[in-house]
């Protein structure tokens, strides 16, 4: 038997956010491989000029990676009520508002861009394999 045909190339499980004051916000994260974050990363370089040395350079596009990297491992979540989202990034929210925000690639990649907490969450949660063990 080859190791090689064991591999999934991702898997996703629903973590609960570990605040006890956001109860019942569950996140589902999708573990992804070296090879898919390598591939995400390739993407998203760009060849710019460098005027001091006058050679091409290759640089990451930071904004374009996290968009790709989120739409990799955020697949949804359920109960992020409104009231949480003070917790996690400086908000001004609306009397008219529903009780929870739906997930949206758009609405994570806003809370990844802006919720330092969340995003080294969620960094923590994709880079520890303890959490995908659980899932069956």
């Amino acid at each position: 038997m080859e190791l090689k045909n064991l591999l999934v190339d991702q898997k996703t499980v629903s973590v609960e956010y570990p605040d006890p004051d956001l109860e019942g916000f569950v996140v589902d994260v999708a573990y992804i491989s070296r090879e898919t974050l390598q591939k995400i990363r390739n993407k998203c370089l760009v060849s710019k000029f460098d005027k001091r040395s006058h050679q091409l350079k290759e640089e990451v596009d930071d904004k374009l990676f996290l968009k790709l990297y989120v739409e990799q491992v955020i697949s949804g979540w359920k109960g992020l009520k409104m009231k949480y989202l003070e917790s996690l990034l400086p908000v001004e929210i609306p009397d008219n508002s529903p009780e929870e925000l739906e997930y949206t690639e758009e609405n994570a990649l806003t809370l990844m861009q802006n919720s330092v907490i969340f995003d080294q969450w969620i960094t923590g949660v994709v880079s520890d394999l303890n959490s995908f063990r659980k899932a069956k």
